[in-house]
C-alpha cells in the first residue's frame, strides 16, 4: 500500500531561531534542568562551593529527572538539600543501598525525593523524582576543595560537563546500572552510569549558568587572577562569569601569590585536623639517568587541537632527555605502536634515536578507540627491571571509563615508579588522571588550551628531572598524631609545596618536621611550629582525602575496605562512592509515582568534533520511558562507540550511531535493533535476582492491589527468565504461584524465601548496583 504524505507550507513550519537540527519546542521548554548556579569563596588554598541545580517539570504527569553532572575531584561533599513548594528537606547520608531503597520507597509511595551519588571522583548523579506538572525543584550541593598551588599561583577548577568517555569490554547481559547512551561491560560494569546522552550541536543553550567566584585576600599578596578558558567580570576581588555561556568546558582560575610554610591545627572535640604545607627553597638537585616511558593517546577523542598540543608536549618530553638516558615512546588507539627502527625494548638518548622518536610523533593522527590498559602494562614491564630512576609519563584526556581495572592492574606494579601524567582538554579526566599520578608519586599536569601548553610543558620538564627531597618521613613534636591518618608524603618538586593532612588527638600544639634526603642523597629536613587555626574545611578535606585513597587500594584489589570506607563516610559527613546522600519529602504528591523518567542530556565538550560529523542528518532524541510502559532494550551501541545525541527531551526512543574506529571515525545510522537472540544458559543471573528481590521489598508498603499488581509481573519475568535460561524448574514453580494470586501477604513470603534459595549465599553485589 503506498501512502501519500502531504507536505507542509513554508508558512507552516518557520525555523526557530538557534535552534539545532530536530530540536523541539514547547511553551513550557522540553528538559528538566533549568539553571546552574555556582558560588564560590577562595580564602588561602581552600574555596567553599555552594551549588545549585533548578529543575522543571514541563510534562502533564509526575516527572523523574536524572543528571549525570562533574564536580572537583578532590572536593568533599558535605551537605545535600532539596527545596519545593516552600518545602525544604534536608538531605541524610547513609549507606548507598540503603539510600537507594530509602528514595525508591519515597518515590513509589509518591513522595517528593532526591538523591545523590558519586560515581567516580569527579562524576555525580543526581536524581529528583515526583516533581509534579510545572513544579520547580532546586537541590542544593555543598562542598570544599583545596586548591593545587605550583610555581606561584594556585588554581580554581570547577568541571562543567561530563565527557563522552570510551568503553571497553564486552557487554553484561541483565538489566543496566544506568540510563546511559553505553551498555555496561566487564571491563566498566557500572558503564551506563557515567554516558548520558549528549546534545546535538546547534542545539539552543538550554541551561542557564551562573558562576561567582569571590577572592578573600587576608593574609594574602594577591597579584593576579586569570581566566584561562572564560571571559569573566571583574568587580573588586569577585569574578563573574558572563551571561549566556554554556556547560561545555572547565572553569579555571588561576590566582597568583606567594604561598609559605605553615602547620595550621584545627581542632574539632577531643581530635583535630592538621594541614601542614612545606615551600621548598634552594635545595640541591642532582639528576642521574634515568630511564622514561612516554605512553601518548591518539584515540579518537583526541582529534583537533588536543592531538597538536599531544604531539608538541610528547615532543617536548623527548627533547629533556640526555645521552645518559633510555626510553621508549608508546602511542595507542585500539593498537600500540613504536616509533621504526627503535624496537619495542628501551632506547639509548642518542640525538639519532631522539630525532627518530620526534619524527614518528610528528606523524601520528587521532584515531580509533581508547585501549588505555595494554599499554600502561607494556610500560610498567619495561620499567620493571630497571635500577635506575625510572619515570612513565602519560599524554591523553583521560576519556575512559575503566578506571578502576586501570588502577587495579598497573596499581601494586607502579611502586617505585614516578609516574607524570598530562591531561589535555577543555573538560580533562582530571580525576583518573589525579589519581594514577598520585599512585606513582608524580604530578598531574592539566593543560586546557594551546595557549598554555608552554607554560604546563615547563612544568612537566623540571619534574621529570629528580625530585629535590626524596624518602620522606613526619617526626611529631608535641603533638599526638593518630595512626594511619596521615596522609602520602610522596618527594618534594620545584615549585609545588609539601601538603601533608593528618588527624590529632590531645591538645593542640606543638611541631612537626619533615626529614628527606637532597639530590646529593644528603640530610635534608624542615621543621614547622603549630598555629590553631579557625578552619572547619580542613576536616572534610582531609576525610575526602582519606577516602581517596582507600578507595584507589580498594579498586586496586583490596576489597576488605569496604566497612572503613562506609565508616570513615559516615563519620566525617563526606559523601564517597559507597554512600549516597538523600532527601524524602513526607508529602505525598504523586499517586502511583513518576509517569515520565528523563536522563538529562548534556553538552559536547568545547574543542571537540561532532563525532557524527560524516552521517547523515541525525533527528535524535532522548528516551523518556513511561513508568506505565516497558522501557525498551538498550541499544546496540558497540563499547567505545559515538554516545547518543538528545535534540529534546519529549521524543519516544533514542536512534544510536555508531563511530567506526571511536570518537572521530565515520558515524552511521543504526535501525532500531530487534531483541537480541541469546543462546541458552544453565547459570542464574544472581544480580538480576537479587535487583528483583530489592524492588519486592521496596513495595511492601504499598497497598494490596498495587502489591498484588507488581507480584504478578514478578511472575512474568521470571517466568520468561526461565524460558530464556532453557528451562528451570524453581523459576517455573515460583512463576506460577504468583502469577495465580491469593493471599497477598503470603505471596510476598513465597516470593522472598524463593528469591533469596535462588540468589544463595553468593557474594555481595557491586555497591553501584544496591
Amino acid at each position: 500500500m503506498i501512502t501519500s504524505i502531504a507536505t507542509l507550507r513554508p508558512e507552516e513550519c518557520a525555523p526557530v531561531p538557534d535552534a539545532g537540527l530536530g530540536a523541539l519546542v514547547t511553551e513550557r521548554g522540553n528538559l528538566p534542568l533549568e539553571s546552574v548556579d555556582v558560588t564560590a569563596a577562595v580564602s588561602g588554598l581552600i574555596a567553599g562551593v555552594e551549588v545549585v541545580q533548578g529543575f522543571r517539570n514541563p510534562h502533564d504527569v509526575a516527572l523523574e529527572a536524572t543528571y549525570v553532572f562533574p564536580l572537583p575531584d578532590r572536593a568533599a561533599v558535605t551537605a545535600f538539600r532539596m527545596e519545593a513548594d516552600g518545602r525544604v528537606i534536608e538531605g541524610i547520608l547513609k549507606e548507598r543501598g540503603q539510600a537507594r531503597a530509602d528514595y525508591d520507597r519515597a518515590i513509589s509511595q509518591g513522595r517528593r525525593a532526591a538523591i545523590a551519588e558519586e560515581d567516580r571522583p569527579d562524576v555525580f548523579t543526581i536524581r529528583v523524582g515526583n516533581i509534579v506538572p510545572g513544579e520547580r525543584v532546586t537541590v542544593h550541593l555543598t562542598l570544599n576543595q583545596p586548591l593545587p598551588y605550583e610555581d606561584g599561583a594556585a588554581t580554581f577548577r570547577f568541571p562543567l560537563v561530563v565527557a563522552p568517555r570510551y568503553v571497553p569490554g564486552t557487554p553484561l547481559d541483565g538489566e543496566q546500572a544506568g540510563a546511559g547512551w553505553t551498555p555496561d561491560t566487564d571491563a566498566v560494569p557500572d558503564a551506563s552510569r557515567i554516558t548520558p546522552p549528549v546534545l546535538l550541536p546547534g542545539f539552543p543553550n538550554p541551561v542557564r549558568l551562573s558562576l561567582t567566584v569571590s577572592v578573600e585576600e587576608a593574609g594574602l599578596e594577591l597579584r593576579e587572577i586569570r581566566s584561562s578558558l572564560h571571559v569573566v567580570q571583574e568587580e573588586g576581588n569577585t569574578i563573574r562569569l558572563q551571561p549566556g555561556e554554556r556547560l561545555d568546558r572547565d572553569f579555571i582560575l588561576r590566582l597568583s601569590f606567594d604561598a609559605s610554610t605553615s602547620l595550621a591545627l584545627t581542632p574539632d572535640g577531643d581530635e583535630g585536623t592538621f594541614t601542614l604545607t612545606v615551600v621548598p627553597g634552594q635545595v640541591r638537585s642532582t639528576a642521574g639517568p634515568k630511564d622514561v616511558v612516554l605512553v601518548l593517546d591518539r584515540s579518537g577523542s583526541m582529534t583537533g587541537w588536543k592531538m597538536v598540543a599531544a604531539r608538541r608536549a610528547a615532543a617536548r618530553i623527548v627533547d629533556t632527555l640526555t645521552s645518559g638516558d633510555r626510553f621508549a615512546v608508546l602511542s595507542f588507539d585500539s593498537v600500540v605502536e613504536h616509533p621504526d627502527g627503535l624496537g619495542e625494548g628501551l632506547s639509548e638518548a642518542s640525538d639519532r634515536n631522539r630525532y627518530r622518536a620526534v619524527e614518528h610523533l610528528a606523524r601520528l593522527e587521532a584515531r580509533g578507540g581508547t585501549e588505555m590498559l595494554t599499554p600502561l602494562e607494556q610500560a610498567v614491564t619495561l620499567l620493571a627491571d630497571s635500577a635506575r630512576d625510572r619515570v612513565l609519563v602519560l599524554v591523553t584526556d583521560g576519556q575512559v571509563g575503566n578506571e578502576d581495572q586501570i588502577l587495579e592492574r598497573t596499581g601494586a606494579r607502579l611502586a617505585g615508579v614516578r609516574v607524570h601524567t598530562v591531561g589535555i582538554d577543555r573538560a580533562v579526566n582530571a580525576g583518573f588522571l589525579g589519581r594514577l599520578a598520585g599512585l606513582g608519586g608524580g604530578r598531574c599536569e592539566l593543560v586546557e588550551s594551546e595557549d598554555r601548553l608552554d607554560e604546563a610543558m615547563e612544568h612537566i620538564h623540571r619534574r621529570i628531572g629528580a625530585p629535590l627531597v626524596t624518602d620522606l618521613s613526619l617526626k611529631a613534636d608535641g603533638l599526638d598524631l593518630v595512626p594511619d591518618t596521615v596522609s602520602h608524603l610522596g618527594s618534594i618538586y620545584p615549585g609545588v609545596p609539601l601538603t601533608v593532612l593528618g588527624r590529632y588527638r590531645g591538645a593542640a600544639g606543638g611541631a612537626l618536621t619533615v626529614h628527606g634526603l637532597d639530590g646529593a642523597a644528603q640530610p635534608w629536613e624542615r621543621r614547622v611550629a603549630a598555629t590553631v587555626v579557625d578552619n572547619p574545611a580542613a576536616r572534610a578535606i582531609w576525610a575526602r582525602a582519606r577516602l581517596r585513597t582507600l578507595e584507589d587500594r580498594y579498586a586496586s584489589g583490596d576489597r576488605s575496605l569496604e566497612g572503613e570506607i562506609v565508616e570513615v563516610s559516615l563519620k566525617y559527613g563526606v559523601l564517597c562512592r559507597f554512600t549516597a546522600f538523600v532527601a524524602v519529602d513526607s508529602q505525598v504528591v504523586a499517586e502511583g509515582g513518576p509517569g515520565h523518567r528523563v536522563i538529562q542530556p548534556v553538552e559536547l565538550p568545547s574543542g571537540w568534533e561532532d563525532p557524527s560529523a560524516a552521517a547523515m542528518p541525525m533527528m535524535q532524541t532522548m528516551m523518556v520511558a513511561s513508568a506505565s510502559a516497558p522501557v525498551p532494550p538498550p541499544g546496540l551501541v558497540a563499547p567505545g562507540s559515538a554516545p547518543k545525541f538528545a535534540a529534546s527531551g519529549m521524543g519516544p526512543g533514542v536512534p544510536q550511531a555508531e563511530a567506526a574506529g571511536g570518537f572521530g571515525g565515520h558515524a552511521r545510522m543504526l535501525p532500531t535493533p530487534a531483541p537480541m537472540m541469546r543462546t541458552p544458559r544453565q547459570e542464574l543471573p544472581r544480580e538480576q535476582l537479587t535487583e528483583e528481590l530489592e524492588r519486592l521489598r521496596a513495595v511492601a508498603s504499598l497497598p494490596v492491589a498495587d502489591r498484588l499488581r507488581h507480584l504478578e509481573d514478578l511472575g512474568s519475568r521470571l517466568s520468561a527468565l526461565a524460558v530464556y535460561l532453557g528451562g528451570h524448574a524453581e523459576l517455573e514453580a515460583l512463576a506460577r504461584d504468583l502469577q495465580a494470586g491469593g493471599d497477598v501477604d503470603a505471596l510476598m513470603r513465597r516470593a522472598v524465601e524463593g528469591l533469596e534459595a535462588l540468589i544463595g549465599p553468593g557474594r555481595r553485589r557491586a555497591f553501584w548496583k544496591r
